[in-house]
């Protein structure tokens, strides 16, 4: 339902305490009611989002390259939109400040389908920003919000309007998009992440990376699940940091070394818990036997999202970042750090864990593309072919 007036932000917060309180009711799930949570640190957080995009450059119109093929040929490459975003998410509603406020920014417009269970939160804050985008100037029909399942599925088949999909939820959800529309999609299924701890480790130093990676933020796709951790010092670390973390209350399942390690007083781990995002207070630990044995298992069960290293060695540092494929690979600091606010991006409309650009944190430059421009003066091809072939000077202007 659209707002009559701009919503305030005590209308906002009051409209998302309904939303949680509702989400209680029904019993969503805790990894879920945690990105549902809007309150006023996020809100004020979200706020400051959007001026930090505000004050990055312009993105649109930028000339990447400016090359003279000859004399009154010239080329330019320049960025421009995309045209017509669709962005699906689930819970999150401050991710649909920090998704307009880069939509905008670089000229796209954007439809937005929050989840069922953040719908008056999305209503107020898409009020919000109608009435902010027309005290500027700008249509608001440039921000569309749908509220039904119905909706969400036509929208994705709309690839003759709409350009770029971008899924944020659960691995289910994000393989029901992929699987059910012809438009280019962009996003990550899991995050699973890991941190190894090496044994030329600071071991104070490893401790507190590992506590805020898995506690900072818990159901963050960039908080660790898997904890990796050389046997040369297993038998002193493992206990310091499994009480660490028992203390911020998180539930540990370990490997056969690991349980023995800590006296069978933690539940065993499965196969499936290499392989699981928990999005909780739950963490796997396992003991390898060396750097290589730790880069093998995260290129197996890792989803190319974050991945970490904790050591003083630099050449292993070295070969764990060479080695490993993830969009984000980190030395001697949390996994945490992986996104679009922390990397200066301003915010970010979504993590891609794909091998092709763009990749990680997708800020700005990942919302445009680029068109070559060609201006001559009556050139033609055949002028450049053939026995007398003109040669092309190919200078860059700069």
């Amino acid at each position: 339902m659209p707002w009559p007036s701009k919503p305030t932000p005590h209308e906002i917060l009051a409209a998302n305490q309904t939303d949680c309180e509702i989400a209680l009711a029904e019993g969503l799930a805790k990894p879920l009611y945690g990105r549902l949570k809007l309150d006023a640190e996020k809100l004020k957080g979200a706020i400051a989002g959007v001026r930090d995009v505000e004050r990055l450059a312009d993105p649109v119109g930028a000339v990447q390259i400016h090359r003279e093929l000859d004399t009154g040929l010239v080329m330019k490459r320049v960025t421009c939109p995309l045209g017509v975003l669709g962005v699906i998410f689930e819970s999150r509603p401050d991710a649909l400040v920090q998704i307009v406020t880069l939509a905008i920014k670089s000229g796209n417009g954007v439809i937005l389908k929050g989840g069922k269970e953040a719908v008056r939160s999305c209503e107020a804050l898409t009020g919000a920003i109608h009435q902010g985008l027309t005290q500027v100037g700008i249509d608001p029909g440039v921000v569309r919000l749908l509220t039904t399942r119905e909706e969400t599925i036509a929208l994705l088949q709309l690839d003759q309007s709409v350009d770029l999909i971008i899924p944020r939820g659960s691995n289910a959800f994000v393989r029901f998009v992929q699987d059910n529309t012809r438009i280019p999609v962009l996003g990550h299924a899991d995050g699973i992440c890991h941190l190894y701890v090496d044994q030329a480790a600071d071991l104070s130093k490893a401790v507190a990376i590992a506590v805020d990676a898995k506690t900072q933020y818990p159901s963050a796709c960039n908080a660790i699940e898997t904890l990796l951790v050389h046997q040369a010092i297993a038998d002193r670390w493992i206990p310091e940091v499994a009480k660490a973390l028992q203390t911020r209350e998180v539930e540990l399942r370990g490997d056969d070394d690991t349980c023995k390690i800590l006296k069978n007083s933690i539940r065993a781990a499965t196969e499936t818990d290499w392989a699981t995002e928990y999005s909780d207070l739950i963490l796997a630990i396992k003991v390898v036997g060396s750097t290589e044995a730790a880069i093998a298992h995260i290129n197996t069960y890792g989803s190319r999202h974050t991945e970490a290293i904790v050591t003083e060695n630099a050449q292993t540092a070295a070969d764990f970042i060479a080695q490993v494929d993830a969009a984000g690979v980190f030395h001697n600091c949390s996994t945490r750090f992986s996104d679009g606010f922390r990397y200066g991006f301003g915010a970010e409309v979504g993590i891609s864990t794909q091998k092709m650009p763009p990749r990680g944190p997708v800020g700005l430059e990942g919302l445009v593309t680029y068109k070559y421009q060609i201006s001559g003066e009556g050139h033609i091809a055949a002028t450049y072919s053939g026995a007398n072939a003109k040669l092309f000077t190919h200078q860059d202007l700069g």
